[in-house]
């Protein structure tokens, strides 16, 4: 099944595993990081079933309400990492699983009000929660974040990774969408224009890439000196935006050298 066609329920979450595991049996630079993230996928996926399976329950969007639950499934994730994480994140996991109640809780609060992206714990818990959020047909109500360009239109979270793909000549966005870092819903954005601050002077945006990644490129802004990368699913149909971005690790080196900074880092922190 390909990303497209995995559009709901724990299908997602398979072909991402798939994808992360299929790309680490192929690489050799990024190998030792696909295949973590083939576990926090993995475990992510256990997270979201948990949620999505849960008698009598349905988020309510309210997380300080929702919180008892969401934390129940914190273990699947620290364990994943205590494993298979690098040394310095299984500590942090260890730290974690001897942190009171209060305590995971405020982390996990402070990411969904005033979303750094760099808590890593939090970050991961918060996905499969506000997918199955939305895919519920819930709505995030205590998280008052801007709105506008290259926000969620659901939860007001950053763009990811941005993707095109074939669709209607008359669609808005001329095929060109972004993933959002939090709930990793897609929404249609303008081709030409900055995911970070909107800029669409053709003169102040670059796009960079190199053969080992064909499908894959940095679309970087010399106005804000932000980037992010694009996945063309025109070119390689079976791509994952979230995963072949992982794994496109090398590009996130050569922008960082050239003086951008990315709009938001991924869960691997690239």
């Amino acid at each position: 099944m390909s990303w497209e066609a995995a559009k709901g329920g724990g299908h997602w979450w398979d072909a991402a595993i798939r994808r992360a595991e299929h790309l680490a049996a192929n690489a050799d630079a990024t190998k030792e990081l696909l295949t973590f993230y083939a576990e926090l996928l993995r475990a992510q996926k256990e997270i979201y079933d948990f949620l999505r399976s849960r008698q009598g329950w349905l988020p309510s969007g309210v997380l300080g309400d929702d919180l008892a639950v969401v934390r129940e499934a914190l273990p699947w994730l620290l364990r994943a990492v205590e494993s298979n994480g690098p040394a310095p994140l299984a500590e942090e996991s260890r730290a974690l699983a001897r942190a009171g109640v209060e305590e995971v809780g405020r982390v996990i609060l402070e990411e969904w009000r005033a979303p750094t992206g760099t808590r890593f714990f939090a970050k991961a818990l918060l996905q499969p929660y506000a997918r199955w959020l939305a895919e519920s047909g819930g709505h995030p109500l205590d998280r008052d974040l801007e709105r506008g360009a290259g926000r969620c239109p659901f939860c007001g979270g950053r763009a990811q990774v941005g993707l095109l793909r074939t669709r209607e000549p008359s669609a808005d966005g001329g095929g060109r969408e972004l993933l959002c870092a939090t709930c990793l819903n897609v929404w249609p954005f303008g081709r030409v224009l900055c995911a970070n601050c909107g800029e669409q002077r053709p003169a102040q945006l670059g796009y960079f890439h190199t053969p080992e990644y064909e499908h894959i490129r940095i679309e970087a802004c010399d106005t804000c000196k932000h980037y992010l990368k694009g996945v063309d699913l025109t070119r390689l149909g079976l791509a994952v935006p979230l995963v072949d971005e992982v794994a496109a690790a090398p590009l996130d080196v050569w922008a960082h050298e050239h003086g951008y900074a990315k709009v938001e880092l991924n869960l691997v922190g690239l």
